[in-house]
C-alpha cells in the first residue's frame, strides 16, 4: 500500500480537495491543507513502509498505537492537533474536522478500486488505527481550543458586567461621600439641596445592590421601572449633583434651564448616573478655567440633552473608540474606562442614543437623545 500511496500522491490530493468542495460552503485552501492531508499521506506511507519491513516500533512512534497514546502525542496526533486548531482559526466545525479525513479514506478506497490494487488485512488495519489516532486528536484540539476560546470570552463579559457594577456603585457613593463632606463643613441642614443629592446617592446604591441581587437569583419578578419624568427636573438633579464634584471647581459650569413642558419615559436613575458619567467625564478632561455646558434642545419629537466640554478637541480617530469598554482617555488610569461605555448602554436601554460630537480645538460635545413622552406621567414596570 505504501507503494501505491507514493505512486498516487497528488490524485489522492486532488480528489480530496474534490470531495470538500462538493460540501456546502467549504473548499480546500492551501492554508487549510498545510498541516492536513499532505503530511497525513506521508506519515501514513512511512508507516505503511516501516510495518511492511518489520520494523513496527518505528511506525508506532510515526502514527501511534491502537487507541491512541494518552502521554504523548505520535507524529501524526501532533500535525492532526496542528490542523484541527487551524480549521478552528478558520471558522471550520468539528464535523468538517472528522470529514476531512473521511475524505482521504474514501479516496483511496475509490482509487484502489479503480486501479485494482488490492490491500492486506494488515495493511487495511494500519490504515484504519492512522485514521482513528488522526481523527481524534484533531477533535480532541480542536474542541480543547474551542472551549478554550469560548471560557475567556465568558471571563471577559464577566469581567466587564463587574467592571460596570464597580463603576456605578464607586459612582454612587463617591457623590454620597461628598455631599456628607459639604454637609460637615458648612452646617448645611439634611433637608437641603445637598440631603437631597445624598438621599439619591444613597437610593442608587441600594438598587444597585438589589438589582444585583436579582439577576444572581436570575429572579423572574425582577423589574425595570420606568416612569415619565421632566427633563428639567433631570438636568435640576444633575447639576446638584455635579456641583460636588472637586473638578467642577476649576472650571465655570453653565446650566440652561430645560423647556418645562418637555417630559421622557424612561428609568430615571439610569439615565441620571448616564449623564452624571458625562458631566464627571467633562470636568475632568476640561482644560483649567475653561467651561462645562449642559442644556436640553428639542428636535421635534425628540429631546437631546448635551454636554459640552473644553477639553481642547479630540485626538484624531479617537472618537470612534471613546465608548468601548476599559478604554481610557490621555494616558489618565484613574478609573476603569467604563464610564462612556456604562452611559451609552443606559442610554440605549431606553431607546435613546448617545454620540459625540468634536470640537476641533475647543471640545466635545455628548448627545443624549430620547423620544419625547406625549401622554401624562405614568410609571411603567418592564420585566
Amino acid at each position: 500500500m505504501h507503494q501505491f500511496l507514493v505512486n498516487n500522491r497528488e490524485e489522492l490530493i486532488a480528489r480530496c480537495k474534490q470531495k470538500v468542495a462538493q460540501r456546502p460552503k467549504r473548499a480546500a485552501t492551501d492554508q487549510q491543507l498545510v498541516h492536513g492531508i499532505p503530511i497525513f499521506l506521508e506519515q501514513l506511507t512511512r508507516t505503511l513502509a516501516a510495518e511492511e519491513k518489520g520494523e513496527s516500533a518505528e511506525g508506532t512512534r510515526i502514527s501511534g498505537a491502537s487507541g491512541g497514546d494518552a502521554v504523548a502525542l505520535s507524529e501524526i496526533g501532533l500535525s492532526a492537533a496542528a490542523h484541527g486548531r487551524e480549521l478552528l482559526e478558520m471558522g471550520f466545525t468539528v464535523d468538517q474536522v472528522v470529514h476531512d479525513y473521511g475524505d482521504l479514506c474514501q479516496a483511496i478506497t475509490e482509487l484502489a478500486v479503480e486501479r485494482d490494487a488490492p490491500f492486506s488485512v494488515d495493511q487495511f488495519r494500519t490504515l484504519n488505527r492512522c485514521l482513528d489516532n488522526a481523527i481524534a486528536d484533531a477533535v480532541t484540539e480542536f474542541s480543547y481550543q474551542r472551549d478554550l476560546s469560548r471560557s475567556m470570552d465568558q471571563a471577559a463579559e464577566v469581567n466587564q458586567r463587574i467592571g460596570f457594577l464597580v463603576h456605578e456603585l464607586r459612582n454612587a457613593l463617591g457623590t454620597a461621600m461628598l455631599s456628607v463632606s459639604a454637609l460637615e463643613l458648612t452646617n448645611m441642614p439634611i433637608s437641603g439641596a445637598t440631603g437631597a443629592v445624598l438621599k439619591r446617592s444613597l437610593g442608587a446604591l441600594k438598587k444597585l445592590i438589589d438589582k444585583t441581587i436579582d439577576e444572581v437569583r436570575s429572579a423572574p419578578q425582577a423589574t425595570v421601572l420606568r416612569e415619565q419624568f421632566l427633563v428639567a427636573d433631570l438636568l435640576v438633579d444633575a447639576a446638584a449633583t455635579a456641583k460636588l464634584d472637586p473638578n467642577a471647581h476649576l472650571c465655570r459650569f453653565e446650566v440652561t434651564p430645560a423647556d418645562p413642558a418637555l417630559s421622557v419615559v424612561a428609568n430615571r436613575d439610569i439615565l441620571s448616573a448616564a449623564l452624571g458619567n458625562l458631566l464627571q467625564n467633562a470636568f475632568k478632561f476640561t482644560r483649567p478655567n475653561g467651561t462645562v455646558q449642559l442644556r436640553a434642545v428639542q428636535d421635534g419629537d425628540r429631546v437631546s440633552i448635551e454636554v459640552q466640554d473644553s477639553c481642547g478637541g479630540l485626538p484624531a480617530g479617537s472618537a470612534s473608540r471613546m465608548f468601548t469598554p476599559f478604554s481610557q482617555a490621555n494616558g489618565d488610569r484613574s478609573g476603569l474606562g467604563l464610564g462612556l461605555s456604562i452611559a451609552r448602554k443606559s442610554v440605549e436601554a431606553d431607546g435613546g442614543t448617545l454620540s459625540v460630537q468634536d470640537i476641533p480645538g475647543h471640545g466635545c460635545v455628548f448627545t443624549m437623545n430620547l423620544e419625547l413622552a406625549s401622554a401624562s406621567p405614568v410609571a411603567l414596570a418592564e420585566p
